[in-house]
């Protein structure tokens, strides 16, 4: 396998296709796994509790989800580092090693919780043990995650991001109210109740995550710096039109994919298990199980292999941007690009989170519990993340020429603006 690898490396790149799928890249994977099992959860309590009352949410937050992305895809394109090596670079080091820590940790206990996740789906359509599905599923992603190559590994997961579909599926199998459906998404209905804000919160913070900024970032620096073509912007601006063009459209293409699909499945929640009075789903698995009596074998079904499907894209993103963030911050050679043996760490990094993932499902952590402190954690890592990434992309010493326009500048700080009142309400309903 490494002797492969080495023949692949050394065989020359091919010329980047033509056409929107060519153009479409980290905006697309950092979009479909956005929509991981546990956000399948969050998603699904949505629709079960409020029904489709939530539905406005989705259309609320793509814009602002699409200017932060872009965002950080731009910090990558254009200084060839990603956000932590950015960070490293030019601010100081205690700053760099709390975000770094508090990532890890939140993005290692929602890997485990999806591992978890993927295997109760398995087990409920075939039966069998859910951990002994952890153990493979967390070695077929992070031995795929090592030893594939990189242009067909990127090609991979941006196939796995066809998986989503099938909650479109489900939403168009069952009996939807799709006049209520647009008023619902178009017309938005917001109530002054404590549950309901807290929803609101938790879908926002599922959404708009920091994992989601690191990957984006780091795989444009990783596409730049592997294409022998490219270069960073600040060294060829002459490039900037058609990258700056190609980073807007995979984003904005990536982020409305992402949330269609979280629509979807607020759409089917709202339209089976709210309908039929069933209001307290805690797992993406228990959202599938009360799916088979109400809607049928066949939604069930579907819903379930979804969950396993975007797993199988959420988990490498999920290690992948844990050893980006680590690596860039201690100046290791880093890149799913590289050969295992020149970048031990970084892979080294992806092993050991996973490794960790799994652990998480067999010292008998509640699922519900880990979910929920990981959210915490990413609430306290976001909002200071993404007031350091908004200076940086306005920064002269870290962008050049290419800081943000003034639109874009503004949808990062209302997002920015929108997640600090998100947190602050989730800490004050704590």
């Amino acid at each position: 396998m490494l002797a492969a690898r080495i023949a692949v490396r050394k065989a020359p790149r091919k010329p980047p296709g033509k056409g929107l799928w060519a153009a479409l890249g980290p905006g697309l994977i950092t979009g479909a796994s956005d929509d991981d099992p546990s956000g399948i959860a969050t998603y699904s309590q949505a629709g079960a509790q409020f029904g489709f009352s939530m539905c406005w949410v989705m259309l609320f937050t793509f814009p602002l989800m699409a200017a932060i992305q872009e965002i950080s895809g731009r910090i990558g394109r254009v200084t060839g580092q990603g956000i932590a090596g950015n960070i490293r670079l030019h601010y100081p080091k205690s700053l760099l090693r709390a975000i770094v820590s508090l990532l890890l940790v939140a993005n290692i206990i929602n890997l485990g919780a999806d591992l978890g996740a993927m295997g109760d789906a398995v087990t409920l359509l075939i039966g069998g043990s859910p951990h002994l599905y952890v153990v493979g599923f967390a070695i077929g992603c992070a031995a795929l995650e090592t030893f594939s190559r990189y242009e067909r590994y990127v090609v991979l997961l941006k196939w796995s991001s066809v998986f989503l579909l099938a909650y479109v599926a489900t939403a168009l199998v069952v009996d939807t109210p799709w006049g209520l459906v647009a008023r619902d998404t178009f017309i938005p209905t917001f109530k002054l109740d404590k549950d309901y804000v807290v929803a609101i919160v938790a879908v926002l913070g599922t959404t708009i995550t920091p994992y989601c900024f690191f990957w984006q970032s780091s795989q444009e620096a990783e596409d730049e710096r592997i294409d022998p073509h490219a270069k960073a912007l600040l060294d060829a601006p002459d490039q900037a039109k058609v990258q700056i063009g190609r980073i807007r459209l995979d984003t904005y293409v990536g982020m409305g994919y992402s949330n269609i699909i979280s629509l979807f499945i607020i759409i089917t929640t709202a339209a089976t298990l709210n309908a039929h009075g069933i209001t307290d789903i805690q797992t993406s698995s228990q959202a599938a199980e009360a799916l088979r009596p109400i809607a049928g074998v066949f939604t069930f079904a579907l819903f379930a292999v979804g969950i396993i499907g975007i797993g199988l894209l959420a988990i490498p993103v999920l290690a992948g941007s844990c050893a980006y963030a680590l690596g860039e911050a201690l100046d290791w050679p880093t890149g799913l690009d590289r050969l295992p043996l020149d970048a031990r760490a970084f892979y080294g990094t992806i092993i050991v989170a996973t490794l960790i993932g799994i652990a998480i499902n067999f010292v008998g952590l509640d699922p519900v519990k880990a979910l929920f402190w990981a959210a915490v954690i990413n609430g306290v890592v976001a909002v200071p993340l993404m007031i350091v990434i908004m200076i940086m992309a306005m920064a002269p010493k870290v962008m050049g020429q290419f800081t943000l326009s003034r639109t874009l500048c503004g949808m990062g700080w209302l997002c920015t603006a929108v997640m600090t009142v998100a947190v602050g309400i989730m800490f004050a309903t704590w």
